[in-house]
């Protein structure tokens, strides 16, 4: 069990998807580059490796930046600034914040099992990528998938400094479409999953490859009444 703090800050104005590396990257200069949270880069050649606790999403049109437990002790460098304009490619922005929420969320694994739908979710590495490709059954194709998904929580739960004390369930429901996307400098595989595990996940927070970028984000799909 780990009480976690959860901060969503929803910005009034609209982007592209594509253009969600350029909204990091103009916030994280705005913010100062010395704060190597909002970017994940030691240096230029180095890499700050681990679970991002700051991650930049799209809410509907609306960029949008997610803090995670430590990262919320972070975000005040980039409020303390008196112009909060930054410019996205040629296009000056200014960040005017349209919602704001702060959680705290104790994680931890229950004996029921949550439902949760996450989108864009980059699974495979090139290496798994093409074992992927190598098997035939559909349904191992998604005991392969519901591995990789294991791990990647258990991942999230190392990131955010807790332990794990119980067995993780998870099924993946239904892959609802998959399709290949740009990531960096590669082209990548992407899932829009349904799946249910008995570990609670906040909405919006990140799972797999490139979270930092809005890549793999979860939301509980809502029981019908």
């Amino acid at each position: 069990m780990k009480k976690i703090r959860f901060l969503r800050i929803q910005f009034d104005t609209e982007i592209e998807a594509y253009e969600l590396p350029a909204f990091r990257g103009a916030v994280a200069s705005k913010a100062g580059l010395e704060n190597i949270h909002f970017h994940n880069h030691l240096n230029d050649r180095e890499l700050l490796y681990g679970y991002p606790v700051i991650q930049y999403k799209r809410i509907g049109r609306n960029p949008a930046i997610i803090c995670i437990d430590y990262g919320v002790d972070e975000i005040h460098h980039l409020f303390q600034n008196s112009d909060l304009t930054i410019h996205i490619g040629d296009r000056p922005v200014t960040l005017t914040v349209k919602n704001l929420q702060m959680n705290q969320y104790t994680m931890q694994v229950w004996e029921k099992t949550f439902n949760y739908r996450m989108y864009n979710w980059l699974a495979l590495s090139q290496e798994n990528y093409e074992k992927y490709k190598n098997i035939r059954s559909e349904f191992e194709k998604v005991d392969f998938l519901e591995n990789i998904l294991k791990a990647n929580i258990i991942s999230l739960a190392k990131g955010l400094k807790w332990a794990i004390e119980h067995t993780v369930h998870l099924r993946i429901d239904e892959v609802i479409k998959s399709k290949i996307v740009p990531y960096k400098s590669q082209k990548l595989m992407a899932f829009d999953i349904n799946f249910r595990t008995n570990v609670f996940l906040p909405d919006f927070i990140g799972l797999g490859k490139g979270v930092s970028l809005g890549f793999g984000t979860v939301s509980t799909i809502k029981e019908k009444r």
